[in-house]
């Protein structure tokens, strides 16, 4: 099947996939943490007294959350360039396309979740474009010029 005879995904599909890969990602930056939280500081018990050490934490400014965006970051990105699919576009047989039918670059993958933030910032509005939009596509396929699709359910008596 050609990209051009793929559906374009709506939005309902979409966003199930976006709950299922939210508890993904929550997962995967929480065993990201762990590493760091295990190995704060500890609070001495010395005569009943409590202690801290005056050293800063590992989970404290900006080194750490630039840790946690790399992370999220290769989340997508590996998973998009690998084969077009998160496992929660797996599940409901979605597949990430560049708007001539390839995989995305790695710009295109940073482009598209920088503006799938935007997207979201702006009350949901760059989701909700895809009920009015021509082609069914939200602000961030028109602007990392890619396309979500909906793959063609595989036969499994063969």
């Amino acid at each position: 099947m050609t990209q051009q005879t793929l559906e374009t995904a709506g939005i309902l599909r979409r966003l199930t996939a976006m709950i299922y890969d939210s508890m993904l990602v929550f997962a995967v930056l929480f065993a990201a943490t762990l590493p760091a939280v295990l190995m704060q500081p500890q609070i001495d018990n010395k005569n009943n007294e409590q202690v801290v050490h005056e050293l800063p934490t590992l989970v404290e400014g900006w080194p750490f959350q630039l840790y946690l965006l790399v992370i999220y970051l290769a989340f997508f990105c590996l998973f998009w360039r690998k084969n077009g699919q998160t496992l929660g576009m797996q599940a409901w047989r979605l597949q990430l396309q560049s708007n001539n039918g390839d995989r995305l670059t790695i710009f295109q993958c940073l482009q598209r979740i920088v503006f799938a933030f935007i997207s979201m910032a702006c009350l949901g509005a760059g989701y909700w474009w895809i009920w009015i939009d021509r082609d069914g596509l939200s602000w961030h396929d028109r602007w990392s010029n890619s396309r979500i699709v909906v793959l063609p359910k595989v036969d499994k008596k063969k």
